[in-house]
């Protein structure tokens, strides 16, 4: 079994090239080092591919898929390690030289899916006896790959071929471009206060990192910027009106027309014109793919059947949560009027940046307890030993600290084991936000499981990044950082998506972990870790007062359950919209004829039809939705509202095991789950894997259950 990190360096010493089958040596990549190290990575691939397509190669797996896969890995995976860095280590060099070598490995991937003598070479294994002596993994990845060699254009005529490339390689650029233009905005922004009195209703915690921050740029007093740890305590408890209106201004028009306006970015940020060159481009490649729209393309590798499948699913979803959106817009206007005489005349209506510090209040009221009391009883070390200890009980591993090579000083590793002590997978925590770090949450992958020719194991490694608030001195000292409940539930989300790939037993790299899983399921294992965070036996072992060391008290954790549910009608209707906007962009909108602010009235009109609070004329929040221009899930966003409906049935299981059993932490149900789903990754179908984990289809009662959604329809 290879389970050690570094074996010894080969041929090179650019650490881009010398790492074997271990791990990169991330501190020590200069961007000097990315332009030969691809370089010589493309030519071998190109090599390979020139092997694969002759005739006197064998059209089996060990003499055509392999090698192929070997060569290519070695490329993905340097490559991987520069897209990571770029995105957790951002340096104008290191930008320049990524953006340099873009076009080339995009070029290269699609001439791979174009290439009409790689395709009949896997034709012929299809077609040959010896297909039907591989594995089932093999065979998926046979399949995936004849239809990966469709979609990739292979069947075009070969005078399409060369525009088909060029469109794949200007999505790369404009996605790049967007997801740089809203760093560039996100960190172009910083508003200084020196009078303390300005700073009413922020907590100590949010206050001390302002402090800190003005004291790295140089300035006094504190700094807030547009970085969710800092822009969003503002908005959920400041009392100073003023500054709520302004870091709102400046976020909401990120990467817009109006970023300079307000001072969140400068003219040649503005995304508008990208976002239609984006979805031209990939209309034009649907089209010339034989599918009538973009939406029609993305789902030929997914769960979904038809376009229209997916527009009814949202659709329904939104008719289900309206009318509990329409109370919770209706009692927050009412508290609004009643304690803060807000919105009682049109001269003094709610505000866009009212609404987060209302909400807050009034869930205060309701409740006796806010979100910043709760965060002292998670600081983020006590929370990790509770995530481990739940996944450790659970699927029966033992998770370590490991010495694997870094990126920042602080960033973990952790190894994960069997109960025997054999290492089955590494991963990385990168905690905290920070300078040229992307905003949000993810988990990616570093290295895949794959069964080596010469019959070891290659473990997989992944990367769980996320951007909680960092450690704060108070006092002069430092103090144990703590997180939110939210961001629990963020931690325990790209945990799930991390043991998804960790877990895999699958052998054949293409559908091994989170490979070949179809993205409108690969939420499943995410959602479902994040139901965990609502339990009380969970809870009370990964929480202890920052202060104090007392664990969370039970009557705090039964005001937090009771608030579970607080505005969910809401927040689903708010996903439901970002939903239907990205499928409609890639559906029904005209990207063609389009001009100007379309995208925006897009966006404006699914809105205005589905949302319970009236929009913000200044929002230009499409021009920061990185999901869909920047980050994959273009006509895939719909996947977590669909995969919801899975992993809350999945997770109904473990709630009916733990009333036999007494707990939901229930190791036969774990055992269950790991088996049919992490494991076999996307060796077959998710639905084949929901129905061998559940036994049935899925259903969305529990999605409604969990959600509080259900007693409005019942009563309809």
């Amino acid at each position: 079994m290879n389970t050690h990190p570094n074996p010894s360096p080969s041929y090179s010493d650019n650490p881009l090239l010398h790492f074997g089958r271990g791990i990169v040596a991330y501190s020590q990549i200069q961007p000097s080092h990315i332009a030969p190290a691809i370089d010589a990575l493309l030519a071998e691939a190109e090599s390979a591919v020139a092997i694969a397509t002759s005739q006197t190669t064998s059209p089996t797996w060990n003499d055509l898929v392999e090698p192929l896969e070997d060569a290519t890995e070695r490329l993905s995976r340097a490559w991987g390690a520069v897209s990571h860095l770029n995105s957790v280590a951002d340096t104008p060099e290191l930008r320049a030289a990524y953006g340099a070598m873009l076009p080339k490995v995009t070029a290269f991937m699609s001439s791979l899916g174009q290439n009409l003598a790689l395709y009949e070479r896997f034709k012929v294994l299809r077609q040959s006896t010896s297909f039907a002596m591989l594995s089932a993994d093999q065979q998926k990845v046979i399949e995936n790959s004849l239809r990966d060699f469709r979609l990739g254009g292979a069947e075009l005529p070969e005078d399409q071929k060369p525009r088909f490339a060029q469109i794949q390689d200007l999505q790369a650029e404009l996605g790049k471009a967007f997801s740089d233009h809203v760093l560039d905005a996100t960190n172009g922004f910083t508003h200084v206060i020196t009078d303390p009195t300005e700073l009413i209703g922020l907590p100590e915690d949010a206050i001390a990192a302002a402090a800190d921050t003005a004291k790295e740029q140089g300035k006094s007093g504190w700094a807030f910027t547009l970085h969710f740890p800092s822009y969003y305590p503002v908005q959920q408890y400041s009392e100073n009106r003023a500054l709520r209106q302004r870091m709102y201004e400046a976020y909401v028009t990120r990467a817009s027309e109006l970023g300079p306006q307000y001072g969140a970015g400068k003219a040649e940020w503005d995304n508008t014109q990208n976002m239609l060159d984006q979805l031209r481009l990939r209309n034009e490649e649907a089209l010339m793919l034989g599918y009538s729209n973009y939406a029609e393309l993305s789902i030929a590798p997914k769960m979904a059947r038809t376009v229209d499948e997916v527009d009814r699913f949202l659709v329904d979803i939104a008719r289900r949560a309206k009318p509990f959106a329409k109370s919770d817009w209706e009692t927050l206007k009412q508290f609004a009027r009643t304690e803060f005489n807000l919105g009682a005349t049109k001269d003094d209506p709610i505000q866009p940046w009212d609404i987060a510090f209302l909400s807050e209040k009034l869930k205060q009221a309701r409740y006796a307890f806010s979100e910043n009391e709760l965060k002292q009883y998670f600081p983020l070390p006590k929370v990790l030993d509770g995530l481990f200890g739940l996944i450790q009980n659970l699927f029966s591993v033992h998770i370590k600290p490991a010495d694997l090579p870094i990126w920042h000083d602080t960033v973990q590793s952790f190894s994960v084991s069997n109960p025997d002590g054999e290492v089955v997978a590494y991963f990385y925590l990168d905690p905290y936000a920070r300078p040229g770090k992307r905003g949000g949450a993810w988990m990616d992958d570093a290295r895949g499981r794959r069964l080596l020719p010469n019959g070891e194991v290659q473990v997989p490694v992944a990367y769980l990044v996320c951007n909680f608030a960092a450690p704060v001195k108070v006092d002069g000292k430092l103090k144990q950082p703590t997180i939110t409940h939210d961001d629990v539930i963020t931690l325990f989300h790209e945990s799930g998506h991390g043991l998804h790939h960790l877990l895999t037993q699958v052998g054949a790299l293409g559908v091994s972990g989170i490979n070949g899983v179809e993205w409108d399921a690969v939420e499943l294992p995410s959602q479902f870790m994040e139901n965990f965070c609502w339990e009380w036996e969970v809870l009370e072992k990964m929480t202890a007062h920052v202060d104090t060391g007392k664990p969370l008290p039970r009557e705090l954790f039964e005001k937090m359950l009771a608030a579970k549910n607080f505005q969910n009608g809401l927040a689903t209707l708010r996903q439901v919209v970002f939903s239907l906007t990205d499928w409609r962009l890639h559906s029904s909108f005209d990207s063609a004829h389009a001009e100007g602010q379309a995208v925006l009235d897009i966006a404006k009109a699914i809105g205005d039809q589905f949302n319970a609070i009236p929009q913000s004329p200044l929002s230009r929040w499409p021009n920061t939705f990185s999901h869909i221009f920047a980050g994959g899930y273009a006509a895939g966003y719909y996947s977590y509202k669909w995969a919801e409906v899975l992993s809350a049935d999945v997770y109904a299981a473990f709630e009916e095991a733990g009333k036999l059993s007494g707990s939901v932490i229930d190791k036969a149900m774990g055992l269950r789950y790991r088996t049919e789903i992490l494991e076999v990754g996307g060796s077959r179908s998710a639905a084949e894997s929901f129905k061998a984990f559940r036994g049935r289809d899925p259903s969305i009662e529990a999605l409604l259950r969990h959600g509080g959604l259900l007693e409005e329809v019942a009563s309809n």
